[in-house]
């Protein structure tokens, strides 16, 4: 039996799926980069980052990683939520939220398969 009510939106963002993390000496290692270079990433924008854990470690979730790098298609999606007010913590959030409305399932999923125009129409939407 389905307890959703028949008049319920099957577009309403759900429950966010949990982020792979990597820590920045982590992704200087995967890059082949030192971790100065990690950091000018996120000073540059090109990756945002959260501290977690008991040790309040810097970690950037995996999924913003591309073989080369910082996948290229998220610093404008990063510069639009964060001008709208939105935190890294609020960021990072916000890219893993479940939207069935877009292709992945979430904006980071929409991304990594291509649908960077409509994710950063949604990210504009949310940012006003």
């Amino acid at each position: 039996m389905n307890d959703t009510p028949e008049n319920a939106s099957t577009t309403e963002p759900s429950a966010p799926s949990e982020p792979v993390w990597l820590t920045l000496p982590d992704i200087a290692e995967q890059l082949g980069v030192r971790i100065t270079e990690v950091r000018r990433m996120l000073k540059e924008g090109d990756l945002v980052a959260v501290r977690r854990g008991e040790r309040n470690v810097l970690s950037v979730p995996a999924d913003f990683i591309g073989e080369d790098g910082p996948l290229p298609e998220l610093r404008g999606t990063f510069t639009v939520l964060s001008d709208g007010g939105f935190s890294d913590e609020e960021i990072v959030e916000w890219m893993f939220a479940r939207d069935d409305r877009l292709v992945g399932g979430t904006p980071i999923g929409a991304i990594r398969q291509g649908a960077k125009t409509e994710v950063r129409r949604r990210a504009m939407e949310e940012a006003l």
